[in-house]
């Protein structure tokens, strides 16, 4: 998948339809710097706004993510190709936003551990101790429940018992046992509880 070639086209697919870029992106009600950036190559756009963009030009999802318009015969072929592709894409993000709860997690946790030890053996005023608290407390229930929010979003867990993939609720995640990205939750399919491990694809 060319980035710099599907940014190419939108911005070809944009003039013929003499559209600014703020034009465009109000239609799709993002920011014209979104819409930059696809345009140089940066970014793809996401995959909420492919078929409303396709629509818009008068393209296939499957024209979008080739970067050119082509015939009947070419369809098929390009489509495998293009599915692959994005399901690479969308698997590194994953990677990334899963990396990134990590990051948070370890961070807003040595946060308030040092906040912690600081209260318990710097000597200071009681209300400052109580202060530190609390500004620790809420550093690390917002830093927590991103992560949670990360955990649920990212890639899909895996039923223990029939194997079908889901996404969680928020609910679930924040409640369910876990060991590392492995978590006892009820299936949506098969309505039994298990654990169920976090996959990627």
């Amino acid at each position: 998948m060319n980035q710099e070639l599907i940014g190419k086209f939108i911005a070809s697919e944009r003039h013929s339809k003499g559209l600014t870029q703020e034009e465009l992106a109000n239609k799709l009600g993002i920011s014209d710097r979104a819409v930059s950036k696809w345009e140089r190559g940066i970014n793809i756009p996401d995959a909420s706004l492919m078929m409303e963009l396709s629509s818009m030009f008068g393209i296939t999802v499957n024209e979008l993510l080739s970067g050119r318009r082509f015939d009947n015969s070419e369809y098929m072929k390009e489509a495998e190709s293009n599915l692959i592709e994005l399901q690479k894409v969308n698997e590194e993000q994953t990677k990334k936003l899963l990396m990134l709860e990590m990051v948070i997690g370890f961070i807003v946790t040595i946060s308030f551990l040092t906040t912690i030890f600081t209260i318990i053996f710097v000597d200071m005023i009681m209300p400052i101790r109580i202060i530190l608290f609390l500004i620790g407390l809420a550093i690390f229930i917002v830093g927590i429940s991103y992560c949670i929010l990360i955990e649920q979003v990212a890639g899909y867990y895996e039923c223990n018992k029939c194997h079908e993939r889901y996404v969680p609720t928020y609910k679930q995640v924040l409640f369910a046992m876990h060991n590392g990205r492995t978590r006892y939750m009820k299936c949506p399919k098969c309505h039994k509880y298990s654990w169920n491990k976090k996959v990627i694809k």
